[in-house]
């Protein structure tokens, strides 16, 4: 079982919604789609549901060409971020709506209701309507009546965005478990890529319209093949600092400098752009080595356990997630500090040349 994109773009009222994409997803995995808001995520994932026709291209579903099939004769659930439920329905007939418009028995219906419930921890409230529910027993329901009708493809846009803290954690450890039962494709989109983490599989990485990246998580995580792919897989999105390579030596701003080892040791000489993540920035140096930089704060953040720090560093913002709380004077200047390890080197058009020494090794 495979969803397969071939060169597929869209295009409405001359604006280019989703510039020419390849992309195979395969039966059973889960695929993040990540990027900020407008980057194409919904857009794309209509198009794999039938809910839009592309402008070029084919889509293929085990290798029939279904690129005209209304989405109503496709194998596709979708679950939005504003989650649907018949409130005048019990949870159980919410799950079975669509079954019974399948035309199925009631014996199949059941049985399929029963297992869908279980999967999603409702079994209890099955009598109950969604009103009586609380919002993530309500969003479980949304994605029960999902997965009862068996679809090969599930979408899911969003679906924990509107979801309090601690209900979006309980549903993000729980969906990972849930997907692996049931064997479809899924697609998950999100704007946070610690959720794209925490889901695993593969990821899709998206920036205005375009996949700049797609492959097992973990991968593009550590080695993002530009600096957009980087910028999109980190939040806040990644530091960046003009260096240049002069012999065995890198040079980064305020005349640091580090010596240029493993694939560094290999470039050209000349100038590069330097990315490192925020939480890779230190206040206070735990490390032999690290390359230190004059800043000067200018807001600080504090989310309990940590602070994020924005920093100007010669006209360029940087952000530094640090831990602990910590009473700094805004407007002075600040050292900070950085390990050479945690530093990825990209050509000035973005791509890149040689990932931080400690995703090499990962």
């Amino acid at each position: 079982m495979t969803l397969e994109l071939r060169t597929v773009s869209k295009v409405v009222n001359g604006q280019t919604h989703i510039y020419p994409t390849d992309l195979t997803l395969q039966k059973g995995t889960m695929n993040v789609l990540l990027g900020p808001t407008l980057s194409g995520k919904t857009s794309l994932m209509r198009l794999m549901a039938g809910l839009d026709v592309p402008t070029e291209g084919q889509i293929f579903w085990e290798g029939t060409d279904v690129t005209g099939m209304r989405v109503q004769d496709r194998q596709v659930a979708m679950v939005y971020q504003q989650f649907i439920n018949y409130p005048s329905m019990t949870v159980y007939d919410n799950i079975a709506s669509p079954l019974r418009l399948l035309g199925k028995s009631k014996t199949e219906i059941d049985a399929a209701v029963r297992k869908s419930a279980d999967l999603m921890q409702l079994t209890p409230m099955l009598e109950r309507k969604p009103l009586e529910l609380s919002g993530g027993q309500q969003q479980r329901c949304a994605l029960a009546r999902a997965l009862v009708k068996d679809a090969g493809l599930v979408l899911l846009d969003e679906p924990l965005a509107n979801l309090d803290y601690k209900l979006r954690e309980e549903l993000r450890v729980e969906i990972p478990k849930i997907f692996e039962e049931a064997g479809s494709i899924f697609v998950y989109a999100t704007t946070e890529p610690e959720e794209a983490l925490l889901l695993g599989g593969n990821t899709a990485a998206m920036w205005e319209g375009r996949v700049t990246q797609f492959g097992l998580t973990p991968d593009v995580y550590r080695q993002p093949v530009d600096a957009t792919t980087a910028r999109v897989f980190s939040d806040p999105p990644m530091n960046f600092l003009k260096v240049r390579k002069t012999g065995d030596r890198i040079t980064f701003g305020d005349g640091q400098s580090a010596a240029a080892t493993g694939q560094m040791a290999t470039l050209s000489d000349g100038s590069y752009l330097a990315g490192f993540r925020p939480n890779h920035v230190e206040i206070v140096s735990h490390t032999e080595g690290a390359m230190e930089f004059e800043t000067r704060l200018i807001v600080t953040e504090l989310t309990g356990s940590e602070t994020f720090v924005h920093l100007d560093h010669h006209g360029e913002k940087w952000v530094g997630l640090v831990h602990g709380v910590h009473d700094l004077e805004l407007g002075a200047a600040l050292q900070v500090y950085l390990d050479p390890r945690h530093v990825y080197i990209f050509r000035e058009d973005g791509a890149l040349v040689a990932p931080a020494s400690y995703a090499q090794a990962a």
